[in-house]
C-alpha cells in the first residue's frame, strides 16, 4: 500500500485545553488537556485578532527537531525535542520564553518525515512523564529534570512502529497509561512513583498505532479506551482486563484520539477508514451506530466534540473542514477557506492550523457553517524542517496565551480579549 505523502504527522501531538471559566492559574496538563477533548472551556479570549494576528510575546529558537505539543503547568512549558543525537524534554518560562532546564530522555528517532519526538508530556504534581520517539518514557523531578524512573517499550514486548512511537503518555490517578504494543501485552499502567509495572493486557495484543488513551468513567467503572488499527477497546483501570471491544478497519497509521461521549465513543482515521460510532451498554455489550461513514476521515489534525457535532479536516472528496453530527454521522456542512491541519477549541472559538503554509485562522464553533473572524501566517518558519514534513503541532491555548511550535521555535502569542480587541 502506497504511503500518503505526508504519513508521518503521526502523533505531531499537542493539545489545548483549560477546565477553569476564568483567566489566571490556567493549566493545560499534557496532551488535549486535562481531559483529552481538546475543548478549552478557558473565557475572556480575542474573538478577532488584529491585522497581522495577536501579539507575539515570544519565541524560543532551540527546541530542535520534532512534533511534540505543550504541557503548561504553573507557569511553565514542557515539550519534547532534540540535540543532535538525543531526544530532549525542555522547560520553559511561560512568561518569558526562557529555557530553565533540559533532560535527556534517550536517543534521536530518525525519519524521512522528520526526526525527533512526537508525543506530548504529562505533568502531574511535581512530576513529568513523556516518551521518546524509540519507546523511552521517562519520569522525571519538574523543578529540575532530574531523572526519576525510565522505562523501555521494547522490554515490554513491543516493536517501534513504522513513524516512531507518537503516543502522549496518560497519568491517571496512581497510574502511567501507555501501548507498547505486542504479543505481551498492548497496554500498560506503571505505578506513577515507582515505575513498577500495575498490569500489562495479556489478553490484548495488538500492535502499537498512534493513537493516545483516553480515560472514561461508565458502567460505574474507570476505564481506558484505546484505537489500533484493529480495535477499539475498553480495558479496567484496576487490572486491564477486556471490558469490551469493536473491530476497527484501520489502514496504514491509525493516530487521532477517540472521543467520548454520554456512553458513546467515537473514532476516525485516515487512508479511508472514515469514521465509526459505538454505544458501549450497559453490561459492557457493544452496538454499532454507525461505520464505514466516510463524512470524517481525519488524518492526524484531530477532531473536537461541542454540542452534539464534530469539528475537523476531514480527507474526503479532495478535503476540507467539516462539521459531522456526533449521534447520526450525517455531514452538516464542509468548507475549503482553509488546508488541511490541525483544529483546537476555545471559548467558543476553533483555532485551526493549517499544516502546509502555518496560516493560523481563528472560527466560529457553528453547526451554521464557516465563520472566519481572523487569520495569520505564522514568521518566521524553521529552516531545519524535513521536505517531507510539515507543521503538524497542535495549537495549544492556556492562560490567555497561545502556543505554536514549528520544529525549533516555539511561539507564544497574547490572545485575551481587551477593550480594542474586542470592537474590532
Amino acid at each position: 500500500m502506497k504511503v500518503h505523502k505526508w504519513l508521518f504527522a503521526i502523533g505531531c501531538v499537542a493539545g489545548s485545553i483549560v477546565l477553569s471559566g476564568e483567566l489566571g492559574a490556567v493549566d493545560w496538563p499534557g496532551w488535549r488537556g486535562a481531559d483529552r477533548t481538546d475543548v478549552n472551556r478557558e473565557k475572556g479570549l480575542m474573538k478577532s485578532w488584529p491585522a497581522g494576528g495577536p501579539k507575539q510575546l515570544w519565541m524560543y529558537k532551540n527546541a530542535g527537531k520534532g512534533y511534540s505539543g505543550p504541557a503548561v503547568v504553573k507557569g511553565v512549558l514542557y515539550t519534547l525535542g532534540s540535540r543532535e543525537d538525543y531526544e530532549i524534554l525542555i522547560a520553559l518560562d511561560v512568561a518569558t520564553g526562557k529555557e530553565l532546564w533540559v533532560s535527556n530522555i534517550g536517543s534521536i528517532l530518525g525519519n524521512k518525515w522528520g526526526d525527533g519526538p512526537r508525543g506530548t508530556p504529562a505533568v502531574d504534581g511535581d512530576r513529568v512523564y513523556a516518551m521518546g520517539g524509540k519507546g523511552d518514557l521517562v519520569c522525571v523531578r519538574a523543578k529540575d529534570g532530574g531523572a526519576v524512573w525510565k522505562k523501555s517499550m521494547k522490554a515490554l514486548g513491543g516493536k517501534e512502529p513504522n513513524w516512531g512511537y507518537s503516543e502522549s503518555v496518560l497519568v491517571d490517578g496512581p497510574r502511567v497509561l501507555c501501548t507498547p504494543g505486542g504479543d505481551e501485552g498492548g497496554i500498560v499502567a506503571f505505578d506513577k512513583s515507582s515505575g513498577d509495572l500495575l498490569w500489562q493486557t495479556k489478553d490484548f495484543t495488538d500492535s502499537a498505532h498512534y493513537s493516545s488513551i483516553i480515560a472514561i468513567d461508565h458502567n460505574g467503572m474507570r476505564q481506558y479506551v484505546q484505537l489500533t488499527s484493529k480495535s477499539v477497546v475498553g480495558v479496567s483501570a484496576q487490572d486491564g482486563k477486556i471490558l469490551w471491544k469493536s473491530d476497527w478497519h484501520g489502514t496504514v497509521a491509525v493516530i487521532p484520539t477517540p472521543i467520548f461521549s454520554d456512553g458513546h465513543v467515537y473514532v476516525t482515521s485516515g487512508y479511508r477508514a472514515g469514521c465509526k460510532l459505538i454505544k458501549v451498554g450497559s453490561n459492557h455489550e457493544v452496538s454499532t451506530v454507525y461505520q464505514d461513514n466516510k463524512v470524517m476521515e481525519n488524518h492526524h489534525g484531530g477532531v473536537v466534540y461541542v454540542n452534539g457535532f464534530l469539528y475537523g479536516y476531514s480527507e474526503v472528496r479532495g478535503g476540507s473542514w467539516t462539521c459531522q453530527n456526533f449521534k447520526t454521522g450525517e455531514e452538516v456542512w464542509t468548507s475549503k477557506n482553509l488546508g488541511k491541519g490541525a483544529v483546537a477549541c476555545v471559548d467558543g472559538m476553533l483555532y485551526c492550523l493549517e499544516e502546509g503554509s502555518g496560516t493560523v485562522a481563528l472560527v466560529e464553533v457553528s453547526s451554521k457553517g464557516w465563520n472566519e473572524r481572523s487569520r495569520f501566517k505564522l514568521d518566521p518558519q524553521t529552516s531545519i524542517r524535513s521536505p517531507s514534513g510539515r507543521i503538524w503541532t497542535h495549537p495549544v491555548v492556556s492562560g490567555g496565551k497561545l502556543f505554536l511550535r514549528d520544529q525549533d521555535l516555539v511561539y507564544c502569542y497574547d490572545v485575551r480579549a481587551t477593550p480594542a480587541a474586542e470592537s474590532n
